[in-house]
């Protein structure tokens, strides 16, 4: 498949990038900085866009590809609504192309807690909450603009992420979180986010992921 990666030079994204060159796809990286992605350059077209808030600017990444891959978002407590505003680009990008495939990073607390989840399982998601509050409300920000476009989208909803190996096993729920589902890999974030792209079952739906 021909895919297009935004946030390419972050922890998912260059996991993604890094396992959807070795599934054999044909990977497009959209970066600020060309010097960060870890991924050797032969094996990817790198699209440099010095703004990524800007529609136009990304256009051409996202044309003609079968799907686009997004770990865009706040990488500290301060979001300023990044996520939102950066994901705004993209949606209006590929709506101007056509181009309708779209999966993003999210997080667990965005989506409704299972109604069997334990106490201390939710006294954890609130304690988090409140820390991350600014930034769990610029992401349901984002839901909310993905929920408004004509794209396909699939929000992927991680718990706490961890810098572990690949494993290729984890659990998956649609509408919801796996019941005490406390953390996952940026990897394994990456390997069900490049599974997810042909399931019409996740298509405008967020996904729990997590162990």
């Amino acid at each position: 498949m021909k895919l297009t990666v935004f946030g390419a030079t972050g922890g998912i994204g260059q996991e993604i990038v890094r396992q959807a060159v070795a599934a054999g796809h044909e990977v497009t990286a959209v970066v600020r900085d060309p010097a960060r992605l870890a991924v050797p350059l032969p094996d990817v077209t790198v699209h440099t866009a010095a703004r990524v808030d800007d529609p136009e600017a990304l256009r051409e990444a996202v044309a003609g590809r079968d799907a686009v891959l997004s770990g865009l978002g706040s990488r500290g407590r301060k979001a300023d609504g990044i996520a939102e505003r950066l994901t705004r680009a993209v949606l209006a990008a590929m709506e101007a192309e056509g181009t309708r495939r779209l999966l993003v990073v999210s997080a667990a607390p965005v989506a409704p807690t299972p109604a069997d989840e334990p106490l201390l399982d939710r006294m954890m998601l609130s304690m988090i909450g409140a820390v991350l509050k600014e930034v769990y409300a610029d992401l349901t920000a984002m839901e909310a603009a993905l929920a408004a476009s004509a794209t396909d989208w699939t929000s992927v909803r991680p718990p706490k992420l961890t810098n572990g190996p690949l494993t290729g096993t984890y659990r998956t729920v649609v509408g919801g979180n796996p019941r005490s589902g406390r953390s996952i890999s940026r990897a394994d974030v990456a390997h069900a986010m490049l599974a997810l792209i042909n399931d019409p079952a996740t298509v405008k739906q967020g996904v729990g992921v997590a162990y």
